[in-house]
């Protein structure tokens, strides 16, 4: 245990003699009487006071810094330990990787090994040169597909062919049409919700509405309808209609609504869908 730890943990005073004579020393020079031996000892004793607190402070301070240089050196250990772990997993990784890829080559070479031709013989001619002889099988093959060629060419039956043929492609071609005519064409419908708007209040809508489906045409259906609210109490005739695409549109609709001018002020279509 060191001097400061010791005076940390002392709790008997043991120069208590002394600092009573120091303070009597010190009331006494502040009232007037001086005594130089004994203002001497005091300020000796003053001093020693001062000294010893001031190691205390030191051993405290050390104290503590060296906690906090171990609490991180702990936690530096730490850190390496847990890279060193993490590098030990990649090298062992890598090593089972190069022992597959070692072993995928000596497959690979094996193979190139077995599949390697032979080399073929070769035939001396009389005049000392040598030429590697062919395969006897390829030759054969390409004899065959030129027979088959040529066997494709020979036309067997002549012209008489082209013109049965000629004759079959027209009837069926006739027998198609035939067919298709019979067949019926889809008509292609819409349905059209229709706004149309008085000039005012006193606008009588049933008569507006007689108007209305007073239009006829082909192709042209009148449905439902309702009065709905405008505001300031006029209200505006809301009616439907089926329409066949290619006979009645939505402009020659508006055009023979709004001839009706004593009743009708303007002609909006609401919704337009195809059926």
């Amino acid at each position: 245990m060191s001097s400061a730890d010791f005076l940390v943990q002392e709790k008997i005073w043991f120069d208590k003699p002394r600092y009573d004579e120091a303070e009597r020393c010190f009331y006494e020079r502040m009232n007037g009487s001086s005594q130089p031996i004994q203002d001497v000892g005091a300020n000796t004793i003053l001093q020693d006071i001062a000294r010893a607190r001031e190691n205390i402070q030191k051993s405290l301070a050390g104290s503590s810094s060296v906690g906090a240089d171990q609490t991180e050196l702990i936690a530096r250990i730490k850190s390496l330990e847990l890279e060193n772990q993490c590098l030990h997993k990649v090298v062992d990784g890598l090593s089972a990787a190069l022992s597959k890829l070692e072993c995928r080559v000596t497959v690979l070479e094996k193979s190139a090994v077995a599949v390697t031709p032979a080399p073929t013989p070769s035939v001396r001619y009389t005049n000392g040169t040598s030429v590697q002889q062919k395969s006897s099988a390829p030759v054969k093959e390409d004899e065959e597909q030129e027979e088959e060629e040529d066997d494709d060419d020979i036309d067997l039956f002549g012209s008489d062919d082209d013109e049965e043929a000629e004759k079959l492609k027209e009837e069926r071609l006739k027998a198609y049409a035939e067919k298709k005519a019979k067949k019926p064409s889809i008509i292609a419908k819409s349905s059209i919700l229709l706004d149309v708007k008085p000039w005012d209040d006193e606008t009588d809508m049933g008569k507006l509405e007689e108007c209305v489906r007073s239009v006829q045409a082909d192709g042209l259906l009148w449905g439902m309808s309702k009065l709905v609210p405008v505001g300031y109490g006029i209200k505006k005739l809301q009616i439907a209609c089926v329409v066949e695409d290619d006979k009645v549109g939505t402009d020659m609709l508006e055009e023979e609504i709004t001839k009706f001018e004593d009743y009708v002020q303007s002609v909006d279509v609401a919704a337009f869908n195809k059926i």
